[in-house]
């Protein structure tokens, strides 16, 4: 009955879920989301690599992570890492353009290839599922769900589809935690 209701509720928001059987846990590679470009996107298609998703925004304070990002694209992508980049606006409004604007932005003021979705929100009633995925899979010391943040959270998933990191906004893309995270992670072998 969950999965009907998690499905039923994914359908409505534009969303699906691909693959989930009510016995099997949910990974964020379940999902089909879409791309900045407005096309498809199964994310089903990363497993067996190692994904970094972030919630970004064009006028933050820490907008200027993007250049680590981007270095952390570039150093890792041909060993299995995929970062991808998710707009979001719930954060003093600092992602207020639209998807067209966006992208520009990105690609101009930071040279970003990795890939990025379609502008979705990332906590509150309109929290997109796999963003629900992605908090409910990194409680807190005391077991407890705490929702995104701010602009640039950071949530690793595995090769195996498992969330298993999260870092907090003010952490940088190039710091040890977060690296050797990854290279922790890389060097596992897809089962």
């Amino acid at each position: 009955m969950k999965a009907l209701l998690v499905a039923a509720v994914a359908a409505v928001a534009g969303f699906a879920l691909v693959g989930h059987a009510e016995d099997k846990k949910v990974s964020p590679l379940d999902y089909k989301m879409k791309d900045i470009d407005g096309k498809d996107v199964e994310l089903s298609k990363y497993k067996g690599k190692v994904v970094l998703f972030v919630n970004v925004a064009s006028k933050c304070g820490l907008t200027p992570q993007y250049n680590a990002l981007q270095a952390l694209h570039e150093k890792y992508e041909k060993e299995g890492l995929v970062l991808i980049g998710v707009p979001a606006n719930e954060f003093g409004a600092q992602e207020p353009g639209t998807d067209t604007e966006i992208k520009k932005f990105c690609s101009t003021e930071y040279k970003v290839t990795f890939p990025m979705l379609a502008k979705v929100a990332v906590k509150g009633d309109k929290q997109v599922p796999l963003y629900k995925t992605l908090v409910e899979a990194t409680p807190n010391k005391e077991g407890k769900i705490e929702p995104v943040s701010w602009n640039f959270e950071k949530f690793l998933v595995g090769r195996d589809g498992t969330v298993v990191a999260r870092f907090k906004p003010q952490t940088k893309p190039d710091a040890p935690e977060i690296t050797k995270a990854i290279e922790t992670e890389l060097a596992k072998k897809v089962k």
